[in-house]
């Protein structure tokens, strides 16, 4: 009972403001009066101040993905931020808190008196703190930095202001389609029934990694084509490529239905293994089965004079999982 009396008197203490009313003079005090604890205040304010450094590190860390160990960093920068609070609220209730122990039974009605004793012991319990606004500032910089660090994590649902990474894209009107070590694809090389991985030239090895880079390619019968009006001119005798990466959950596009013998067997179709979300390549990636909520988007492609395939433009639509603005702007180059 001791201690948690004491946790409510602490934080009861810690959130009287300046402004409340004074005890009277002539009463007899209710809360024993003992000297200042400059010492422990001291620590109690510098622990809430490196508590709200952790945090800021947190945040900083979490915004840099690049750094070695990172997650271990995160956890370090947290868990300092939260042991320095505990051990500044243990140091406040124990070294700077007045306490005492009554054992009475508590009236289950309102009196004015008992609101007044009350009162009374706020005031009284605080006596021992020397800096209180430094105190109050310590508190309320832990406390907000706490908050802040606690928050960041959900900017990783997805973006609200930048929208850069989502809708920037390497492809360019004219830049060739090539395999992963850099060989570029002729328009001879995409057989039917096979499934290839196409990214733009001449572009780092890390950029490969960025949401737009990644195609899948396949050959289709022309006449099985049933491309919308808009997509028009987007195969190249054939040839269709999209987007890689599934707009369910992030995950590649890494399989390749090709039914043997048609038409008894499903249609051809891209599918991603993770969730089983399945994409018509025919029709312009349209969604066929599974969680995916919108379709693949699709590249435009054209054929150069040396047989070289080429990317004429960009994606018809956003890259990636859906986001709360994905279907409000289209992808830049």
């Amino acid at each position: 009972m001791s201690k948690v009396r004491d946790s409510i008197v602490a934080g009861l203490v810690l959130l009287a403001g300046r402004g409340r009313r004074k005890p009277r003079k002539d009463a007899l005090r209710t809360v024993p009066k003992l000297d200042p604890n400059p010492g422990a205040e001291t620590w109690a304010i510098l622990l809430f101040f490196f508590a709200a450094l952790c945090a800021v590190a947190f945040i900083v860390v979490y915004a840099i993905d690049s750094l070695p160990r990172h997650t271990q960093l995160l956890g370090l920068s947290l868990g300092l931020c939260l042991l320095s609070i505990a051990a500044a609220l243990i140091i406040t209730a124990h070294k700077l808190i007045v306490t005492e122990e009554l054992v009475e039974p508590y009236s289950p009605e309102e009196h004015p008196n008992e609101q007044e004793l009350i009162a009374q012991v706020v005031e009284e319990s605080g006596d021992r703190l020397t800096r209180k606004r430094l105190f109050k500032l310590g508190i309320a910089a832990a406390g907000g930095t706490l908050g802040l660090a606690a928050i960041t994590p959900a900017l990783s649902f997805g973006p609200f202001l930048e929208t850069r990474y989502f809708l920037g894209t390497p492809w360019r009107k004219g830049r060739r389609l090539v395999d992963d070590k850099g060989k570029p694809y002729k328009a001879t090389d995409i057989e039917a029934d096979n499934f290839y991985t196409a990214f733009p030239e001449r572009i780092p090895d890390q950029d490969k990694e960025e949401l737009g880079a990644a195609l899948v390619l396949v050959r289709l019968p022309v006449d099985s084509l049933r491309l919308p009006p808009e997509l028009k001119g987007y195969d190249a005798g054939g040839i269709v490529a999209y987007s890689k990466i599934c707009t369910h959950a992030g995950c590649a596009i890494s399989l390749y239905r090709a039914p043997l013998f048609q038409p008894d067997e499903p249609r051809p179709a891209l599918v991603c293994p993770c969730h089983y979300s399945t994409f018509n390549p025919a029709d312009g990636g349209s969604v066929m089965f599974g969680p995916a909520g919108r379709k693949l988007p699709m590249l435009p492609l054209s054929v150069d004079a040396k047989g070289f395939l080429r990317a004429k433009g960009n994606f018809d639509g956003e890259v990636g999982p859906s986001w709360w603005g994905s279907r409000i702007w289209k992808p830049n180059p």
